[in-house]
């Protein structure tokens, strides 16, 4: 069975840092562009940040661009997502999920499979 293991969320102050894994069981990365993606209480999951297949590309949204980077280690099947300067805007349940060859401009949700569970974000003071 395909899937993913998120860990590294907990609660952080403002302005503190984050990192996040990405885990894949059951079938490796190579061949998949992999997605991050948040869903906080009452919104629709959104698209965080995706990294191409081969590694050579990523998206950000906006609300997240200068802070997160998104990295691969297909060597260990897995992918990262380094938070810094963390807000309370960015509390919400991280996921992460794949597509296959995926190359760029098209990080959203509805395009990404084979969710994982989750890990908790908190920001607060």
């Amino acid at each position: 069975q395909s899937q993913f293991v998120e860990s590294g969320g907990g609660l952080v102050q403002p302005g503190g840092s984050l990192r996040l894994s990405c885990v894949a069981s059951g079938f490796t990365l190579r061949n998949y562009g992999i997605g991050w993606f948040r869903q906080a209480p009452g919104k629709e999951r959104e698209g965080v940040s995706c990294i191409s297949w081969l590694g050579e590309s990523t998206d950000y949204a906006d609300s997240v661009k200068g802070r997160f980077t998104i990295s691969r280690d297909d060597y260990k099947n897995t992918v990262y997502l380094q938070m810094n300067n963390l807000t309370p805007e960015d509390t919400a349940v991280y996921y992460c999920a794949k597509r296959s060859y995926y190359t760029r401009g098209d990080c959203r949700a509805s395009m990404f499979a084979s969710w994982g569970q989750g890990t908790q974000v908190t920001v607060s003071s």
